[in-house]
């Protein structure tokens, strides 16, 4: 999605940066705690596809990020969302200074090892 040149200028890189739809979803809803929201009125407000929500929301639901009562979706734990943001900024880091795991490798690996 463009922007306009303004915000292009005056941003920091860190505000510039895509962020997932699961990022979008759980910031909406912590900045949005003291309600509840339907998907179609997430995805409305988040820019998320109404397509991708259900998933983003049921993901997010088993990590214990959000909950869900009827039609209705708010914030989960915040203890527990913020230690995901963190953990999350955490394996960036990790990534930008060691270069991004390959997961393939990595299940490769795993499955070696756990035969042996």
């Amino acid at each position: 999605m463009p922007i306009d040149m303004e915000t292009f200028s005056e941003s920091a890189d860190e505000e510039l940066t895509e962020v997932t739809n699961a990022e979008r979803v759980v910031r909406f809803l912590s900045q949005n705690d003291d309600k509840a929201f339907t998907a179609s009125e997430i995805a409305e407000r988040t820019s998320v596809k109404k397509a991708s929500v259900g998933t983003v929301l049921r993901r997010l639901r088993e990590r214990g990020l959000v909950e869900h009562k009827g039609d209705y979706w708010a914030i989960g734990d915040e203890e527990a969302v913020r230690d995901a943001f963190r953990f999350h900024r955490d394996v960036d880091a990790l990534d930008e200074r060691f270069g991004a795991e390959d997961l393939d490798e990595w299940r490769e690996r795993a499955a070696t090892d756990g035969s042996e």
